[in-house]
Parts: C-alpha cells; structure tokens; sequence
C-alpha cells in the first residue's frame, strides 16, 4: 500500500467527517465540535497535530491530536475497512505522539468508548494501557 501520511487540513474535512460517520466506535458529535468550524479551530489551536492517511487523492485515514500544554489527546482516530491491519494507524498515531514530543508534551491520553472492542483490541496492540482508576465525567457549559 502507498499510502503517505500528512496533516490534517480543513480541505479534508468533508472527507474525514464521511470517514468518520462510517467508522464504528467513532462517536461523531451531533453539536458544534465535529462540525467544519469545531475542528477548525481544533486544528488552529493544535497546529501540526492532527493527520491524515491518504491514498492518492482519497483519505484513507485521520486521526485529531492536540494537548492542553500538560498532557496530549487524541481523538476519533479511523482507518477504512480496507486499510486495516497494515500499519496505517499506528502510522498516524506515530505522527502524533511525535508532534507531541516535539512540543514538549510527555504523556497523551485518549478516550474509547467501553463496547468499542475493535478500538481497544487495536490500543492495547499497540501499547496503550487502559487504566482502570479513572472514571470520565462531563458537563454541558450551557447548563443552568
């Protein structure tokens, strides 16, 4: 497979958006942060990070990274059907585990979401550990 990994940018989004809603385990949000002008300004904020895995002129897979200046996150990583098991996610996650050490980030974590067994098959391969003292929370900033 030629497959050239570069970063992401806002003219793939169209691309990445369709491959993420095709992607099980992706949880594409139905508010503003997936939306084109969310991950622009994901993009804007975390310059460099953030990848995509193309295959000619068709994205074959895209991952979000970024960091909050103490740890690195990344986000709905996904690699088509057909391009997994050769190396194209680890790929990308390479790119942004890179990125991060570049600028000075020592630790990136990620979310999966706990029926993904896919997704945590995948990580676990490849050497993230889950741990099992955290719990996630969230709140809406709109919220009375």
């Amino acid at each position: 497979m030629n497959v050239l990994i570069a970063p992401f940018s806002l003219d793939h989004y169209d691309r990445v958006y369709a491959l993420w809603r095709q992607t099980e385990g992706i949880g594409v949000d139905d508010d503003d942060a997936d939306s084109r002008d969310g991950v622009s300004a994901y993009l804007s904020r975390n310059p460099g990070m953030s990848f995509v895995a193309l295959d000619g002129s068709s994205v074959v897979g895209a991952v979000l990274c970024g960091h909050d200046g103490r740890r690195g996150y990344l986000h709905h990583l996904a690699v088509h059907p057909g391009y997994r098991r050769h190396g194209v996610g680890g790929r990308l996650v390479d790119h942004c585990l890179a990125s991060l050490k570049e600028a000075g980030i020592r630790r990136c974590n990620l979310l999966v979401f706990a029926d993904n067994d896919t997704g945590l098959a995948f990580w676990e391969r490849t050497g993230w550990s889950l741990r099992q003292n955290l719990r996630m929370m969230s709140r809406n900033t709109d919220c009375d």
